[in-house]
């Protein structure tokens, strides 16, 4: 009986690290060993003020990108834990599309280390979780996006606004669409969820940032409802 019992759990919460197979010491909680977090590359200055972007090199001071500058995003910032690369690109695919719940420890990790940093949640009323179309979420079950928003919100004790923003368009994956055509795949694909959000300062919470295109077509609904400000906040940056 208690082989079974342990064996439910390895699968509920495996104890060899999911990357390297290495089992993992007692100590070492989720399901990552300390070696593979080793190669998380979270994003430290220099990097764009405005998007997350990381520049190479030193600066002094904080400077924004000529990306930034072109598209005048609706969101006053994009604050990002990590590069989406390696370890984090994959605990973000393997949460997903595999539904393998555990990697979710790691990911708000990462993101709630970021906002312990670079927000001053003083100045914060709510959380927004980016939306998923009704069809997306019945098929994946979840929305990534609100699992990270209650993490941050259980963290930082700010309520979460789950209906403030709708998406009522069941676009195509945005994954190897170039910045413009993200853009026209979104046209239209989000609408006032009815909650009020005027007069409140908001934080934008998704898993990946990449053109941009899914945040700020969300932070411009925010703001035309009303909204102070948005700060949006991911887990991971393209580059």
């Amino acid at each position: 009986m208690l082989e079974k019992i342990r064996a439910a759990l390895d699968l509920i919460y495996p104890r060899n690290c999911q990357f390297c197979t290495v089992p993992l010491l007692e100590q070492e909680r989720g399901v990552i060993c300390t070696s593979c977090l080793g190669m998380v590359k979270r994003i430290e200055p220099p990097f764009c003020r405005r998007c997350s972007l990381p520049f190479a090199g030193q600066f002094d001071d904080q400077i924004e990108c000529g990306y930034c500058q072109e598209l005048k995003f609706h969101f006053s910032l994009a604050i990002a834990a990590c590069r989406a690369e390696g370890v984090v690109r994959d605990c973000i695919h393997r949460l997903k599309y595999k539904r393998e719940m555990y990697y979710l420890k790691h990911l708000a990790s990462w993101l709630i280390g970021a906002g312990r940093v670079r927000v001053n949640w003083q100045e914060v009323d709510a959380i927004v979780p980016v939306p998923l179309h009704s069809v997306k979420k019945r098929e994946r079950e979840f929305n990534q996006a609100e699992l990270l928003a209650r993490q941050l919100s259980r963290e930082f004790g700010k309520p979460i606004i789950t209906n403030a923003v709708r998406r009522i368009k069941e676009t195509q994956t945005q994954t190897k669409l170039d910045a413009h055509a993200r853009r026209a795949n979104l046209r239209d694909a989000f609408a006032a969820g009815g909650q009020p959000v005027t007069g409140l300062r908001l934080v934008l919470v998704d898993d990946v940032f990449t053109t941009g295109a899914t945040l700020d077509s969300c932070a411009n609904l925010l703001r035309n409802q009303g909204a102070v400000d948005v700060l949006a906040m991911t887990v991971a940056r393209g580059i």
